[in-house]
């Protein structure tokens, strides 16, 4: 086992301190729901009656005989999104995995599935971060009829499965493991539809081109294949033990995934304390698991909503991460793989060139994370360094391989592509930000220019079609924050400011909103907090102040006399229109009881439980 470095021991220790009053009371939570045994033993005979009555005959006789563990699966199938259709036949496989092990496995509930692909600049798009909470509610329903000794969680994208995961944790004291369904294969090259995207906005070609690049791009089942926000979960998944090794970038429809998913359910049936090695998830996410998936997206140069959504997942465990965290980490943690938008590669090139095998592998041996740690594979995460694959019909695992197949796409940590990672904590007058760098090229990680201020990405985008966006520029859109307008991805601004960087201009970004998994090369300063709607600096911007934004220092900076800044009044705008129509008005009380960006940007709905027992982390501490 090699030595731990330095920094991920002084942030582990960081957080283990920090957490102590919130983690020791879940733990407590979970070892008094686990004394109980089986959960439907204590149901009386009503409920139970009602619990397996349209159960098949078999089934029916073990669940009233209390002897065979009974697995609940809760999925975000739906047929209309590509990641998560091949999820429709899970069921079946696992009901017959379970099975052949001496188990019962019933479908428990469905989440809600959106797709931030589909709803990106509509609408519908200011439901996506706070689906993330529902999605963990409708979890905690799905698995509230103390049915079940353990559970499959069957979902894939933005955030469906960080919000599977919270409400996993929320029944601690059950086994727990994660199935994807994987990437589609690769279609038209990232690059290329990125290119049609920014001619469509310059009007060089037509809707109809650019639908047809996006078709080519988006063509089958699964999951996108650029290295966004869902993918980024695959990846985290697995570097925090919740996945079989090496499930997250197989295809799906392939006879290779259809084994992972049987062997998914008999290895959860062998995680019951019915069956001996009992294993709840709330012990496997502890705070070095949460370390492991953070240095994985680092390391990775993985999605910025990771930011919010670990931060999130690990409240749900009584664990406390903020900013300071992930930016010391990733200066410590090298680049080690380029995948669009990072690279010109895709999942499945990063997948064939050694994959998260590799990756993983790579780390530990470098120090960068904790060897010594639960998995639903058993201890030590040393087991996530292989990968599977069918021999004569039978699913086994060898080692992943031991040279990169490209290096222009995964490398080792003694030949990184960078020596940091490409993630970091801006800090100023506007408040607290993150920048992912790793796409950006060295001569723009620091700009600085004359603020233009925008109230929505349509009217950046009508300044820009009317010509009216020359010369250098910070584009600056406060109240765009979850309290606002549910903090809606800002994505359909990257083809227009990619074009005014390649024409030459020196330009940013600042915004209190998302930019999404898929930020790139032009320097974007994001989840500015406090938000504007939250009495936040970005409020006081005005067109034409000096915006500096330096991702080598840190320093997100409006440079105007601090007098002056003081003085300036924080008006909001009317919202109203932006909270009624497409379901948006019901969710008035999320918006009115969601924390910042750093704190997760979740509903007190759900951290209440914590902050009933300790208050939240500062922003900023340190040692």
């Amino acid at each position: 086992m090699a030595i731990l470095n330095s920094v991920v021991a002084k942030v582990t220790r960081r957080v283990v301190e920090r957490s102590a009053a919130t983690r020791s009371p879940y733990l407590e939570g979970i070892a008094a729901a686990a004394a109980q045994g089986p959960l439907r033993g204590a149901l009386s005979c009503t409920n139970l009656a009602h619990g397996f009555a349209a159960s098949p005959g078999d089934d029916k006789a073990a669940l009233k005989a209390l002897r065979w563990p009974n697995i609940g699966m809760v999925s975000a199938y739906n047929d209309m999104l590509s990641a998560h259709q091949p999820l429709g036949n899970y069921p079946e496989i696992i009901r017959q995995a379970a099975r052949e092990v001496g188990a019962t496995a019933q479908f428990a509930g469905g989440v809600p599935a959106m797709c931030d692909g589909v709803t990106q600049g509509q609408p519908g798009m200011q439901l996506s971060l706070f689906s993330r909470d529902v999605i963990a509610m409708a979890t905690a329903v799905a698995l509230s009829h103390n049915m079940f000794d353990a559970a499959l969680c069957l979902g894939v994208c933005d955030k469906i499965v960080p919000g599977l995961l919270m409400g996993a944790l929320s029944f601690g004291h059950l086994p727990v493991i994660f199935v994807p369904a994987g990437p589609m294969p690769s279609g038209l090259p990232n690059q290329e539809k990125a290119r049609i995207r920014q001619l469509f906005a310059q009007g060089k070609v037509s809707r109809d081109e650019l639908l047809e690049a996006e078709s080519r791009s988006y063509h089958s089942p699964g999951t996108c294949t650029f290295y966004g926000t869902a993918n980024s979960n695959q990846l985290v998944l697995e570097c925090m033990g919740l996945h079989l090794p090496g499930t997250a970038f197989v295809n799906p429809d392939t006879s290779l995934r259809y084994a992972l998913t049987a062997e998914s359910a008999r290895r959860v049936v062998g995680l019951t304390a019915l069956a001996g090695d009992y294993t709840p998830i709330g012990r496997i996410v502890d705070e070095k698991a949460v370390i492991n998936g953070i240095v994985g997206l680092l390391a990775s140069g993985g999605s910025t909503n990771h930011t919010m959504h670990l931060v999130a997942v690990a409240r749900a465990a009584g664990i406390h991460v903020n900013w300071d965290d992930f930016d010391d980490l990733s200066r410590a943690v090298p680049l080690l793989s380029r995948v669009y938008p990072n690279g010109k590669a895709d999942v499945n090139h990063f997948h064939a060139a050694g994959g998260v095998g590799f990756l993983i592998r790579e780390l530990l041996d470098a120090g960068l994370m904790h060897e010594d740690v639960q998995t639903v594979v058993g201890p030590g995460l040393r087991h996530y360094t292989r990968e599977p694959v069918q021999q004569a019909g039978e699913l086994v695992w060898r080692e992943a391989p031991i040279q990169s197949g490209d290096v222009d796409v995964l490398r080792t940590a003694a030949d990184p592509f960078d020596g940091q990672s490409g993630l970091r904590l801006l800090t100023g007058n506007l408040g607290r930000a993150v920048i992912k760098t790793s796409a950006v090229a060295a001569e723009h990680r620091v700009v600085e220019a004359p603020a233009r201020v925008f109230q929505s990405q349509e009217a950046m985008i009508d300044a820009f079609q009317a010509g009216e966006l020359v010369g250098d520029m910070v584009a600056v859109l406060p109240f765009q924050g979850p309290r606002a307008c549910g903090m809606p991805e800002l994505h359909k601004l990257t083809p227009i400011l990619g074009v005014l960087q390649d024409q030459g201009h020196r330009v940013a970004l600042v915004t209190d909103g998302r930019m999404s998994g898929a930020s790139g090369k032009v320097p974007a300063a994001i989840h500015v907090t406090p938000e504007a709607l939250s009495g936040g600096a970005l409020a006081r911007v005005r067109t034409g102040d000096l915006i500096r934004v330096d991702s080598l220092e840190g320093n997100l900076q409006a440079l105007v006399d601090d007098t002056e800044w003081q003085a300036r009044d924080i008006t909001s705008p009317s919202l109203a229109a932006q909270h009624v129509g497409m379901g948006r008005e019901l969710f008035d009380n999320f918006r009115a009881v969601t924390s910042g960006a750093e704190q997760g940007a979740m509903s007190v709905l759900l951290d209440g439980a914590l902050r009933a027992v300790a208050e939240p982390a500062v922003p900023g501490e340190h040692d």
